[in-house]
């Protein structure tokens, strides 16, 4: 019989290429699937709990953790040690990798984690002995701070004892790829206490200055270098006090302040070039725009009747922001349990650093006085030479544990001054090199008749045992001026200026801070270190400090401006900022408060003020400058209609601030000699005064070719044109400083590894900003290298003492550090428009605005 079986037709090519071609897409896409799966699991697993209840081992009693939309923590707990307990455990949650990279930085153990790129680093920040410092101030804390810092640190490592690895962050999931076999130590009060050395490194004020200028004694004379670093304006901007008030003594602290001064006891993923940078760049970066603005307004002025209270300090770009915003309440206050304080800390460090508490508020910014000084050393083999003898060096020998290498030993020379720092860094060496001592009106070459060779050494308050470790629990819970004025004293290093309101309507100001009193010289160039008539002679009288009570302008602005004129007996700084952010703050001020009386909403909106002081000064100057292109002339014509506001969409000023970059490199840049740009205010300085100094030497350069002020202007006019138009096409309708000023957030660790992918996992942005450097909304950028913004205003806030729930903040992230969690740079946007958000303070507003809350139980 014949086969009847159906025969089953054969498949086309075409079909079968297909079914196989889905059959590979198809797995592809499970094996991405399950790989994206795998990212967000090993992403979100370090996400912390942030509702219900957690057991917590060490604990006395149950904590409530109430957090609102933006993470921001309220806690509530019955004793001190539960509550700044449950600090160290919030911030581990929220913070962890931040708080273990911030103390292999302060303890210069880099290299531990990244390897022998960090060497230079780890090498410098040694030699500094920032850890050292802090474990010595940690042993002289009394006994209630003590426990403080003991309670947060078992806080820390309870979190820490729940998980490990990539269960704490996702960064701990990439460095396990360079080194698998690391573990986080447990954490220690000096850990705490360390991150304030590397704050104070960050608002360190003049080092820098000292450093250029005898760099530039080598080739320029000293009256060229008195035109680049011209005095304080003070017959047109403010300075901080100009009438010191009467005030009974400060309570008695334990102020160091009488302390004998003859016993001396800082991420890439590639080599730093400038260790002094590096240093800078990992505790949030030193540079142009460091700074702050704070003011406080009296009631006679407000719609309220009652002070307002507006802060933002100034800092480098870093992701996470170097803020967090915290709560820390006694359920029941007392003698034994006195917090109830709200606003800004530090992850790492217990209590609130600045905000208010139920009585009082506070604010900083950076004093900007001189408490660095450079000493040039002669050095033969194990000695130096003090007053006509050799002395020995203080010598001491460290170990550098290297991941995948050996370990390397460093030693540290010291003189009775500090540690030795040339062989350290560029300039510190050039200057030992060819060294230069004196001020800057005369400089002079050292003599060389004594034997050896020359080194520079490092005097700094911060490199000695001070009391800010207890400063902050005293502002916590100061209830009045006398109060503050007493944690004040405490408040040694970093110097800043303080301002101050409470609910009984008074405003003050107090400068803290140890600040050096000189024999000879003045710290403007390294001074002589074998004559002891150039040592330190002591400290300035915390009672002969600048300090006001309730002015009589009922107002108070700091913005690193000049505290006070000539007239005051001790000499502070030549390095002021040089008052343009000061001076516009004051005038919004009165001219707001000459019309109508002052809300929280003016405060905010002067945080945010973007006009361009040179700006002005420009579109003045180039009112009569015309030029030969008809395209760069329309740019130049169009500053004359330009409001001098920064605006991100404005085109003028994006050419304005291309054309002021053109003008001050044309003007500095000659030959082997380019002056140095740090500081815009200052240069607002030098070049307004040249505007009006058609004859000086400044305006001719032969490198380019131009021979006096208006072949200068022209010449940068259209040099600016040329750049704008490279970096933003022809069309002036296409300029616009936001973009060309946006802000990159990056991690400072990852965030510049290198890799592309783990980069994009961390870094965030670009995000258009307005402002500028010496703008009040002072998002700076530094002359000559880039328009990007680097330094920002880190935090905003504004407290309403009339009601203390109608208060603001917002900083430049989020609360969290983790990758892609919801609170990351949830305040990013807001930050970007001068928006602040509310800020609850009283039990019931906390509450009401608590979006979860976490018991944490014994």
């Amino acid at each position: 019989m014949p086969d009847t079986t159906p025969v089953r037709p054969r498949r086309s090519l075409r079909r079968r290429i297909a079914i196989v071609l889905f059959s590979i897409v198809a797995a592809v896409t499970v094996i991405a699937l399950i790989a994206a799966g795998v990212v967000v699991w090993t992403i979100q697993r370090s996400f912390p709990q942030l509702s219900g209840t957690v057991s917590a081992a060490g604990l006395d009693a149950q904590v409530a953790v109430h957090r609102d939309a933006q993470g921001a923590a309220t806690i509530v707990a019955e004793t001190t040690d539960d509550l700044f307990f449950s600090q160290g455990y919030v911030h581990a949650q929220d913070r962890f990798w931040e708080m273990d990279f911030r103390r292999h930085v302060t303890s210069g153990r880099l290299s531990e984690l990244f390897g022998e790129s960090q060497l230079g680093t780890d090498s410098f920040l040694r030699t500094l002995g920032w850890r050292q410092i802090a474990e010595q101030e940690v042993e002289a804390l009394d006994e209630t701070t003590r426990t403080y810092y003991d309670a947060y640190a078992e806080g820390v490592n309870a979190y820490l004892e729940s998980r490990s690895g990539a269960e704490l962050s996702l960064e701990y999931a990439v460095l396990g790829l360079q080194n698998p076999d690391y573990e986080p130590e447990p954490w220690t009060p000096a850990d705490s206490v360390a991150w304030l050395k590397a704050m104070a490194w960050d608002l360190r004020s003049n080092v820098e200055d000292e450093t250029e200028r005898a760099l530039l004694a080598q080739t320029l004379s000293p009256e060229l270098i008195a035109d680049l670093y011209p005095d304080y304006p003070f017959d047109t901007n403010p300075v901080i006090v100009p009438t010191i008030t009467e005030v009974d003594a400060a309570p008695a602290s334990t102020s160091a302040s009488d302390a004998d001064t003859d016993t001396v006891p800082a991420i890439s993923w590639t080599e730093v070039g400038d260790v002094v940078e590096a240093a800078s760049a990992l505790v949030g970066g030193a540079g142009e725009g460091i700074g702050s603005n704070s003011w406080v307004v009296s009631g006679e002025l407000t719609e309220t009747g009652m002070p307002l209270l507006a802060n933002d300090p100034h800092l480098g770009a870093a992701l996470p922001s170097v803020w967090h915003q915290i709560g820390l309440r006694c359920e029941t206050t007392s003698a034994e349990c006195p917090f109830d304080v709200a606003g800004f800390g530090f992850s790492g460090v217990p209590g609130v650093i600045i905000g208010h508490n139920a009585q009082i508020a506070w604010g900083f910014t950076n004093l900007t006085t001189d408490v660095t000084d450079l000493y040039l050393e002669k050095v033969s083999g194990d000695e130096y030479w003090r007053d006509g003898e050799l002395v020995p060096l203080d010598v001491r020998t460290e170990t550098l544990v290297v991941a995948g290498g050996d370990d390397v030993e460093l030693e540290i020379r010291s003189t009775v001054h500090g540690p030795i720092v040339s062989g350290l860094t560029d300039g510190f060496t050039e200057i030992a090199a060819d060294p230069r001592t004196g001020s800057t009106a005369e400089t002079t070459a050292p003599n060389d008749e004594l034997d050896g060779e020359y080194a520079v050494s490092l005097r700094w308050t911060a490199l000695e045992p001070g009391t800010t470790a207890q400063a902050i629990f005293a502002l916590n819970t100061a209830t009045d001026f006398d109060g503050f004025r007493a944690a004040a004293e405490l408040f040694d290093v970093p110097a800043q200026n303080l301002i101050y309101a409470d609910v009984e309507g008074n405003i003050g100001y107090q400068t803290p801070g140890r600040l050096p009193i000189r024999g000879a010289g003045d710290g403007s160039m390294p001074a002589p270190g074998w004559d002891s008539d150039y040592d330190w002679t002591g400290f300035i009288p915390f009672d002969e400090l600048p300090v006001v009570l309730n002015p009589e302008s009922s107002y108070i602005v700091t913005a690193n401006n000049a505290i006070v004129g000539h007239d005051y007996p001790y000499f502070l700084t030549n390095d002021w900022d040089y008052g343009y952010r000061a001076a516009r703050i004051t005038d919004l001020l009165a001219r707001t408060s000459s019309v109508r009386p002052l809300t929280a909403d003016d405060m905010t909106q002067i945080q945010a003020d973007q006009e361009f002081w040179m700006g002005k000064r420009l579109a003045a100057a180039y009112a009569d400058v015309q030029v030969d292109d008809p395209d760069a002339q329309a740019a130049i014509d169009a500053l004359q209609t330009w409001d001098a506001q920064n605006r991100p969409e404005s085109s003028p000023a994006a050419f304005a601030n291309v054309l002021w970059d053109e003008l001050v490199l044309n003007l500095f840049t000659r030959g082997e000699v380019t002056a140095p740009a740090s500081s815009q205010s200052r240069m607002f300085t030098v070049v307004g005064a040249l505007l009006d100094n058609p004859a000086s030497a400044w305006w001719i350069n032969d490198r380019i070719g131009v021979n006096g002020r208006d072949e200068m202007l022209a010449q940068s006019a259209l040099d600016a044109y040329d750049r704008i138009v490279e970096l933003q096409g022809e069309d002036p309708n296409h300029w616009n400083w936001g973009s060309l000023h946006a802000l990159d957030l990056r991690s400072d660790t990852f965030g510049s590894s290198g890799i592309a992918p783990i980069e994009m996992l961390f870094n965030r942005g670009p995000y258009p900003v307005g402002g500028g450097a010496s703008v009040v909304d002072a998002n700076g950028w530094v002359l000559g290298e880039s328009f990007r913004t680097v330094t920002v205003p880190s935090m905003r806030m504004t407290i309403d003492l009339s009601d203390l729930d109608a208060s603001r903040w917002n900083h430049l992230t989020g609360n969290s550090g983790h990758a892609f969690h919801p609170n990351y740079t949830d305040q990013t946007e807001a930050w970007q428009q001068g928006v602040q958000t509310p800020w609850p303070f009283t039990p019931d507003a906390v509450e009401a605005a608590a979006t979860d809350t976490l018991v944490l139980t014994p």
